[in-house]
């Protein structure tokens, strides 16, 4: 029987594929849209839908992840969390439509009422998506998770580019999230058959898991987007536009480089949560598959962020240089302390991962209004990496905590990812001062190549020394072996009967 690390890597590579597909649609539809609108239309949108999420998040029910730690959810439990889901989403609605004028009025902006009229539609849809897509992430399924991960984003990407192409509106931003909504509900429906029926019956005990969960889910989402609110309001929609874009892009490499693991970290992780070995080495071989490929994305981001927004998005954007080069590095380090929620999830403990979450909020909040004050956006930024810091800190600590994990242990098992990301961070800035930057796209393209192959080689070569040097240890490189050698096996089983 397979262990539950070896279900998570090769449930991670398996949804690599797809989140390929979804990187580079991301990727390709944010460099579109700024080619197409100005830092004022994304500066708009985000006002509205940051107030979305975190009217959402206060209202979240967390019901999806208490269907995955439950022994044995029933049809009625579906059905469940489907009332529950449908009754939510629709109140929210209601609310987010009447705020519009209000709302519009504190930030001096017509447009607003127009932007959350529409949204409210897309609050509403939010409630009717299929609920027993979560049991694929409970049950490691991938093929259908391909499916609906990819025709939502392909048809939010189609939509979204092809309105900004022709009107240049950000009308092309609200659309496609409308789009991205709708067809996430029709797909769910179609690769899952699923009939609800209206019924409130195990409510109370959905929430006796998802209480604390919701409650640290209301405090995350206040801790990570009240800066876009404050922004909007003390600088205008210009500067939060470059905020939300910088954002945006910092966000992408590590977020989509990691995301096929922790996609499965949590189910993989409530599969041995009794088993306190089985937990803490299953912890320690996804963190470090994680941080090696979470540090060099993101780091790679910072170091390359100059002449890549300059190739890509063009003059307009140079003020969001800065803000890429800080958060991408900030991310990637906060990954050695990531997989925290997963693991608090799978014990149970949601009210300590509440109680960090509201800690962080008290911290968080006023820096970043001191560093607003003082600073402008600038300062924001500062404090974002100052906060993201002590987050990580905080984070491995709390995983001691868990289980047992000391602090240096964990440093101790990126090690190897700490040092070759710190090398290849160190050639690509040296690499890149010896070259100047170009001021034509061919030229700017190549110098981007250069930079990227650069940096590339210097961190699998730093690495496989590393790991040579240290007489190969079991960790990432293991794991990149074995997939390698699995693949390779089966490839030749295929390819044997054909040659006969």
């Amino acid at each position: 029987m397979k262990s539950v690390t070896d279900r998570l890597i090769k449930g991670s590579v398996w949804l690599s594929f797809s989140r390929a597909i979804v990187n580079g649609l991301s990727a390709l539809s944010t460099f579109v849209l700024a080619w197409y609108l100005a830092p004022s239309d994304f500066g708009l949108v985000a006002i509205a839908t940051t107030i979305q999420v975190i009217l959402s998040s206060v209202t979240d029910l967390s019901l999806g992840q208490a269907l995955i730690r439950h022994e044995s959810p029933s049809e009625v439990h579906f059905s469940a969390v489907w009332t529950l889901s449908v009754t939510r989403s629709a109140l929210l609605g209601l609310v987010f439509a009447a705020g519009a004028y209000p709302i519009a009025e504190f930030y001096s902006e017509p447009r607003l009422v127009g932007v959350m009229f529409a949204l409210s539609f897309s609050l509403f849809m939010s409630g009717l998506a299929n609920p027993r897509r979560v049991m694929l992430q409970r049950d490691l399924i991938f093929w259908q998770e391909f499916v609906l991960n990819v025709s939502q984003k392909l048809v939010g990407f189609i939509v979204t580019v092809a309105i900004a192409a022709v009107y240049q509106s950000y009308w092309a931003l609200v659309i496609g999230t409308l789009a991205y909504q709708v067809t996430n509900i029709i797909v769910s429906y179609t690769v899952l058959p699923f009939w609800p029926r209206i019924t409130f019956r195990h409510a109370r005990e959905l929430f006796s898991f998802s209480l604390w969960l919701t409650a640290g889910q209301i405090v995350n989402t206040l801790n990570w987007r009240v800066e876009y609110l404050l922004i909007g309001k003390w600088l205008g929609a210009t500067e939060l536009g470059h905020y939300t874009v910088g954002n945006t892009l910092s966000t992408l490499p590590t977020r989509e480089a990691t995301a096929p693991l922790n996609q499965t970290i949590y189910p993989g992780f409530s599969r041995v949560r009794h088993d306190p070995v089985r937990l803490t080495a299953a912890y320690q071989r996804a963190q470090a598959l994680l941080a090696a490929v979470a540090l060099p994305a993101g780091i790679g981001m910072a170091v390359v962020a100059d002449p890549l927004m300059r190739l890509a998005l063009g003059e307009k954007w140079v003020p969001a240089i800065f803000i890429v080069q800080s958060l991408a590095s900030v991310f990637a380090l906060q990954t050695l302390g990531s997989l925290v929620q997963a693991l608090g999830m799978a014990k149970g403990q949601t009210k300590l991962l509440f109680i960090r979450d509201s800690q962080m909020l008290i911290t968080r909040v006023p820096i970043i209004i001191v560093g607003l004050l003082l600073a402008g956006l600038p300062g924001v930024i500062y404090a974002r990496v100052l906060t993201g810091l002590i987050s990580t800190v905080v984070n491995m600590i709390l995983i001691k905590r868990l289980i047992g994990l000391p602090f240096f242990q964990q440093l101790a098992a990126n090690f190897r990812a700490l040092v070759s990301v710190a090398l290849m961070a160190a050639g690509v800035w040296g690499l890149s001062q010896i070259l100047s930057i170009p001021t034509d796209k061919p030229a700017l393209a190549l110098h981007l190549a250069i930079l990227v192959i650069t940096g590339g080689i210097i961190y699998v070569g730093s690495s496989l020394v590393l790991w040579v040097a240290m007489k190969r240890p079991n960790g990432p490189e293991t794991e990149v072996q074995r997939i390698v050698v699995k693949t390779l096996s089966k490839a030749r089983r295929i390819a044997i009967p054909k040659s006969a």
